[in-house]
């Protein structure tokens, strides 16, 4: 039911937690900071398939009780030794809607004024159901184009990314929050978390492929700004379910199956390389579309592909991504950000694509404590 970890420092002062919910586990971090360093103290994962009476590894979607049940068994669990109930919540990329939109350039007073206006073009629910915020995405300084005869008689614009989050999901983690007794400030989508935790002071184009149990996250992302998002219907669970079915064997056995072989195992006489890279190959396709897309946009190339979630854990599946694209590939490292036992340096590395989001939660957090 759960792969847990025991507590790796004792007496952690000033510890907070990320806490990411998804829809087939739920992942949880525990820092502090000593000596002006973010420390892991403790980290944990609860499959949530047994608590909707399904195996480990498969998706979910639980009410809010049994979440509710699965956090307080997460926080109670003897061998994870939880200490604090301060914390952050990541809150799902499908719960909410994000869009880049170009606006004439004019005043803040004005623009606050004009975008809830124009957000409604593409929000399909009504304003008044959502929570609406924004920012302003910085041009590229280019002087030249800027001194020529066509820019100084051009509609001067700007891009503004728009993010809304409907009303019933705020409402719905704050119940979560108030009946597990805890103590969050804030909620945050997840990309925003997961850019915290893997990414550096790169300024060139990063697409994040972050590949979940029932959908892939597609995120470029320039000089730290989300600049592109996109979601694919598909993710791991596909996979399991894939192998499950032409394998002629349970989900509880894919699930084990996938998970320990990965693109190299072989049963009954059959590669499960051709089997999972039904999945692959899709999700990777699509990602090539939206780096395609952006390239057009922007007459930039994405620099690196960088991969996290549940997905990326999938031995073999770097080396499947780097035949795909064109340019370099790795897994995300959240742990490197991180002081921990050296003896766990090779665990943290293998898991740490599938905490991306709860520890770039910790993360904040430890910042808003200073």
């Amino acid at each position: 039911m759960a792969n847990f970890l025991s507590n790796l420092f004792s007496h952690p002062s000033q510890s907070v937690l990320g806490i990411d919910i998804g829809s087939s586990s739920i992942k949880l971090v525990q820092l502090s900071k000593k000596n002006g360093h973010a420390v892991l103290d403790t980290y944990g994962e609860l499959a949530l398939g047994p608590y909707a009476g399904k195996g480990v590894g498969e998706a979910t979607n639980l009410p809010v009780d049994k979440i509710i049940d699965a956090i307080n068994d997460m926080l109670k669990e003897k061998e994870v030794n939880i200490t604090s109930r301060i914390c952050g919540v990541a809150i799902p990329f499908s719960s909410s809607l994000m869009s880049v939109i170009e606006m004439p350039l004019m005043q803040k007073t004005q623009l606050d004024q004009m975008i809830p206006i124009e957000a409604r073009k593409y929000i399909p629910v009504p304003i008044s159901e959502v929570t609406l915020d924004w920012y302003i995405i910085p041009k590229d300084k280019n002087p030249e184009s800027e001194a020529s005869p066509e820019a100084k008689t051009a509609i001067k614009t700007i891009e503004v990314l728009i993010v809304a989050l409907h009303n019933d999901t705020i409402s719905r983690y704050k119940e979560i929050v108030t009946k597990s007794a805890l103590d969050a400030n804030f909620f945050e989508i997840e990309i925003f978390s997961t850019m915290r935790s893997i990414l550096d002071q790169e300024i060139t184009p990063i697409l994040i492929i972050d590949m979940g149990a029932t959908s892939t996250k597609l995120y470029i992302v320039e000089k730290g700004i989300l600049r592109s998002s996109h979601m694919i219907n598909r993710g791991s669970q596909n996979i399991t379910d894939e192998l499950s079915k032409s394998l002629g064997i349970s989900v509880t056995d894919a699930e084990y199956l996938k998970r320990e072989k990965g693109l190299g195992g072989v049963i009954k006489g059959i590669e499960t390389k051709s089997l999972i890279n039904l999945t692959l190959s899709y999700v990777f396709s699509e990602a090539n579309h939206v780096v395609l897309a952006y390239q057009k946009k922007y007459g930039k190339n994405v620099s690196k592909v960088v991969l996290v979630g549940g997905g990326s854990a999938l031995k073999g599946v770097v080396d499947i991504a780097k035949e795909s694209f064109q340019t370099e590939v790795v897994t995300g490292d959240p742990f490197g950000k991180v002081v921990a036992p050296a003896f766990l340096e090779k665990v943290l590395k293998d898991t740490g694509p599938e905490f991306a989001v709860a520890v770039g939660v910790a993360l904040r957090r430890l910042q808003e404590m200073e």
